[in-house]
């Protein structure tokens, strides 16, 4: 089997593969890149593998005249830029020694040992620059029936890296076949590891489980982490039962993974997840208007477009309602509107609290009246 797609051609990619193998090492491209081709879908990032140590490969890329960025040269990565296009080259890889965060690696020439030390047999299958499928661990079945199996035990994979389990549920929420369910084994493992969940830096924590949340559908993979345990023990106080509502009222409208965990819930997400300041600030806002009893007009007008729509989505998942007719022209409208009075209008008959309180008695009959009292009929009413 061979993989044809414009990025395996590109002249860019090429010249890298070339560079590398100069002088005779390997060079082939595995991960997502492969998996993803092979499935049919985009291809973002290049990974590259190679029998060559890390030093080799920049005095090659040295000599093609290649951009070399020693990004993690201590574990045998090495980026080189070409065309502005980022390759990550790894050299062949074996554990020696792993506490559940990271490992202690040794560098291999043995593409099947560098292939035993990945997580899915799905993202254990290569291929050479000319498209040739290389596929040392037998990942293709796997791949063609979507099924994610770990490598070997898959309690040993996970208790090389807790973090794993996340990754399990997320990876079948994007490749797994949802109707074939999920592999017994991989679920009795998570389930008895979940201790080592704690171990996890909160980020890792947090960016994994917004990935698996951007998913088109990813509701079976979290219900399986409820089931396990998992969901409990990333985020406390978490209920799924609004996510799959959720995803059906979204309607193909684009996947936001904070709109999907707010609807989640839980205790304390910004520390639990570690989340930006900008990511924890929309997850308050739309938590709190969806709880509200605000219009689609008016939310637009306070918060915005997108902001109103994803409180609005989060109020009927969590209400089981239906969203209102036209609620999308309501929202494009208050986010398009101006209020037409400004505080100097009152002034110098009201001051102080006084003032605010009338702009306010003001801005809700503005609001009131679906945004079409003008600012002479505003200040009319309060003669």
């Amino acid at each position: 089997m061979r993989i044809d797609q414009p990025w395996l051609k590109d002249r860019a990619t090429q010249a890298v593969c070339e560079a590398v193998a100069a002088e005779g090492a390997q060079v082939l491209f595995v991960g997502g890149c492969v998996r993803n081709a092979l499935l049919g879908e985009p291809v973002s990032d290049m990974d590259i593998a190679t029998d060559a140590q890390p030093e080799k490969v920049m005095e090659l890329a040295a000599r093609a005249g290649i951009k070399a960025v020693p990004t993690g040269i201590g574990h045998g990565t090495v980026t080189l830029v070409k065309n502005g296009i980022p390759h990550e080259i790894t050299t062949f890889r074996k554990d020696v020694a792993t506490d559940g965060r990271r490992a202690v690696v040794a560098f291999s020439a043995d593409i099947a040992e560098d292939a035993r030390r990945r997580d899915f047999t799905m993202n254990a299958i290569y291929a050479r620059p000319d498209g040739e499928v290389v596929d040392p661990l037998g990942g293709m079945t796997d791949l063609h029936k979507r099924r994610v199996r770990f490598i070997g035990t898959a309690q040993n994979r996970i208790r090389e890296d807790y973090l794993r389990s996340l990754r399990y549920f997320r990876f079948h929420a994007w490749y797994g076949d949802h109707a074939e369910g999920f592999d017994p084994d991989a679920l009795a493992a998570i389930a008895a590891n979940l201790d080592g969940l704690a171990s996890l830096s909160k980020e890792r924590v947090g960016a994994e489980l917004l990935k698996l949340l951007a998913a088109p559908d990813p509701s079976p993979s979290v219900a399986a982490m409820r089931q396990t345990g998992v969901l409990a023990q990333i985020l406390p106080g978490a209920d799924d039962r609004a996510l799959a509502p959720l995803i059906h009222l979204e309607s193909g409208r684009a996947a936001s993974g904070i709109r999907r965990l707010a609807a989640l819930g839980g205790d304390g997400l910004q520390e639990a997840l570690r989340l930006s300041k900008a990511q924890a600030s929309h997850l308050e806002v739309i938590r709190n208007a969806a709880a509200g009893t605000a219009g689609p007009g008016e939310l637009g007008y306070r918060l915005g477009a997108e902001q109103a729509m994803d409180a609005l989505l989060l109020r009927a998942a969590l209400l089981e309602q239906p969203l209102s007719p036209g609620f999308e022209t309501y929202i494009a409208v208050g986010a398009g509107a101006v209020f037409p009075v400004k505080a100097r209008d009152l002034l110098p008959d009201l001051k102080g609290a006084v003032l605010g309180a009338a702009l306010k008695k003001l801005e809700a009959d503005w609001i009131e009246s679906g945004f079409t009292l003008s600012r002479a009929q505003l200040l009319a009413t309060l003669r």
